[in-house]
């Protein structure tokens, strides 16, 4: 199967660099990202960069968090939802 993208030049020029950085092709690096379900074309933070860096550690801080909360917040046996959407669609 072809995909045709019209993406921005600055946004292919910086796949492009990571593809080659990751010694894949184009092509390969973006198929790999779509199948590991992680977004190409967001590097990690150069550890030059201290606010962009503090600010990865944040929202993996909160991502964290969030886990951790869903973890322990069940809806219990008699609730599900479906029960849930049906109630939000009452307002």
């Amino acid at each position: 199967m072809t995909v045709q993208l019209d993406w921005p030049p600055d946004v292919v020029a910086r796949l492009q660099q990571e593809a080659a950085q990751s010694g894949h092709g184009l092509g390969d690096y973006l198929l790999q990202s779509v199948l590991s379900n992680q977004p190409a074309g967001l590097a990690a933070p150069s550890p030059t960069d201290p606010e962009e860096a503090n600010r990865t550690r944040l929202c993996r801080e909160a991502g964290d968090r969030i886990r951790e909360f869903r973890a322990t917040n069940i809806l219990g046996p008699e609730l599900t939802v479906r029960d849930l959407i049906e109630e939000g669609r009452r307002f």
